[in-house]
């Protein structure tokens, strides 16, 4: 007896070719969710901005020191308070440059409000809309710290800093938070673990914080 021939079964095809279609959908999605998540979000551009690094830029000397900075972190505030004027006067004077970067990295220690991305994108805000005032917006921020495992300050009080100190322009991108994703990315792309984190000449502090400390110091010294 002749063999019957075997039958096309289309409708498994079918259900196998939509469940395959499906599947690289949804893999796309995840694609896009994780590249998102990742995502700096906006960059904010001014004179005063590197593209590259993220940096807020002070003076223009041949020497150069990069501080890595959580708005809410108690390590950072006590490093500006020995340092900051210092680093501050030498920028000014164009012995060194100064490069800012204020980072994201203690969003847990605000109580859900992710405070350390809000204030450092409201930083980058000041930086590209009112340049000239980014310095005393950097310092009130620190002189108006909120405690670790607090709310931290709410937008309409970073809003009030700003324009307390004359960059009322900054307003309504605090208000958006244009760049609330900018700060996370930059200590991802910076491998920032820890703050403060400071380089010096383009190298990594990666001694104890006294050590970082006598570093600092000596810098300033070797500038004048």
């Amino acid at each position: 007896m002749a063999r019957a021939q075997a039958k096309t079964n289309w409708f498994a095809i079918g259900i196998s070719i939509a469940v395959v279609v499906v599947l690289v959908a949804l893999g796309g999605v995840v694609v896009w969710l994780n590249n998102e998540a990742s995502s700096p979000g906006t960059a904010p551009k001014s004179a005063i901005i590197d593209t590259e690094s993220g940096a807020i830029t002070f003076g223009s000397g041949d020497r150069s020191i990069d501080t890595y900075v959580d708005f809410i972190c108690p390590a950072c505030n006590s490093f500006e308070q020995t340092f900051g004027a210092d680093l501050q006067k030498a920028a000014a004077d164009d012995k060194i440059t100064l490069n800012v970067h204020p980072i994201a990295i203690l969003d847990h220690l605000s109580q859900g409000t992710d405070y350390s991305s809000r204030s450092a994108a409201a930083m980058y805000c000041v930086a590209e809309s009112a340049p000239d005032k980014a310095m005393d917006y950097f310092n009130a921020l620190f002189a108006n710290q909120p405690a670790e495992n607090s709310p931290g300050l709410t937008d309409e009080q970073l809003t009030e800093i700003a324009t307390q100190v004359g960059a009322d322009k900054a307003a309504s991108c605090i208000a958006d938070g244009t760049y609330k994703k900018f700060g996370a990315a930059q200590a991802k792309a910076h491998e920032i673990t820890g703050t403060p984190t400071v380089d010096i000449d383009g190298k990594r502090l990666t001694g104890t914080m006294q050590e970082t400390y006598t570093a600092v110091d000596a810098f300033i010294k070797e500038v004048g």
